[in-house]
Order: structure tokens, then sequence, then C-alpha cells
């Protein structure tokens, strides 16, 4: 999988997870948080709107992710497509009407990444409910003031990674990153690696 092609991907996932599923769950529901979920991603609340692999599934729909745009997916589902209004700065930068491209087999490896962030902290936060927040498009929980998640890749790191980010960030070679510490999951290799990642930075912070 050659880096360009996951984040062409990953963008695009991006923006149909902020502006065809968070955005119009916002408008009728109140609420931006999404999920992991069999195969992909979806909502948490109406409109049910699922994500798996390069496909977007909902109203009965099922619609390839590949060479169209937002508005043609809410169109065709019955949403009007838009990222929430207001709530906050970052997000994926699409509009509407911005040609997005899901390429199937980096999809599956963004998707990936989600559930193996989910089982992690689910694992490790038995009491905790993971949420892919749409502005940032990860998977995490906070607890005692420490962020705990699974990203697909960002600006900081192109490829998908696990992080601690604790609201203040100690030094220490574990914390090698703005944020706190981050390792890429082909590196931690799996569910057991990144739960042994975010106990080991529980651990220093205790």
């Amino acid at each position: 999988m050659d880096i360009q092609t996951l984040v062409r991907t990953r963008r695009a996932l991006h923006a149909v997870a902020e502006l065809v599923l968070a955005g119009p769950q916002y408008r009728a529901s109140g609420t931006i948080r999404l999920r992991a979920a069999l195969g992909g991603f979806a909502t948490t609340a109406e409109p049910h709107v699922q994500v798996v692999g390069a496909e977007l599934v909902a109203a009965g729909e099922r619609l390839f992710l590949e060479w169209t745009t937002c508005a043609a997916l809410g169109a065709a589902i019955g949403v009007s497509p838009g990222a929430p209004a207001g709530l906050y700065q970052d997000g994926s930068g699409a509009a509407p009407h911005d040609p997005i491209e899901v390429d199937p087999q980096a999809a599956q490896q963004i998707v990936q990444a989600f559930a193996v962030g989910d089982a992690a902290l689910r694992r490790l936060f038995p009491q905790a409910e993971p949420v892919i927040w749409p502005e940032h498009f990860d998977i995490a929980v906070t607890v005692a003031e420490v962020n705990y998640g699974v990203s697909p890749g960002d600006a900081f790191q192109a490829e998908p990674y696990a992080y601690v980010g604790p609201h203040a960030v100690p030094q220490g070679p574990f914390w090698n990153a703005p944020f706190g510490a981050a390792v890429t999951l082909r590196e931690l290799g799996g569910v057991d690696g990144v739960v042994a990642f975010f106990e080991q930075g529980r651990e220093l912070l205790a």
C-alpha cells in the first residue's frame, strides 16, 4: 500500500464521516459521536448511516465511495450533507461538492485501525465507550484527564497509530509527540500491542 493512496482514502473517509454521518446526525439528534462498526464505522443515532469498507450503507442503499461527492451521497440517502456547525475549528476541510476517491484496499487498512482501537480500548477501559470523533477522525476515550486512542493517520503521522495524550504532557523518552506519545500500529502489531502501549502510558502517569 503506497502512502499517497492511503492518505487520499483516509481524507475521503474523513469527509464522509464528517459531512454525511456526523453533520446530519447532529442536526437530527444533537450528537456528533460516531462508533466503530463491523467492517467500518457508523452513526450512533438517527439517521442510521454506516460505512463498510469502501461503501456507504443507509436507507436501503449501498453506494460505492469511488469517484463521487458527499453531496451526491447525501442526495442518494436523503440527508443534507455538511459538517456540524459551530462545534470545532478542525475537521476534514472538505466541502459537499469536493470529489472523493476511496481505494478499497486502503479503506480496509483504515477501518481495521478503528477495529483494533475499539478492541484495545474496550479491553483496557471496559466502563468507557470508545468514540470516533469526526473533527480528528480518530477513536478514543478520555480517562483521568488522559486521551487514549487510535488514529488512522493525520498530518502528524501518515499511517495509523496509537497514542496516549495526557492533558499535561510530561518529560521523558516515552513522550515522543507534541501531544504525548505515539507509535504506529505497524510497530505495535495488533490489539495486544496497543493495549500494552496504553498500559505503559497509564503506568508512567500514575
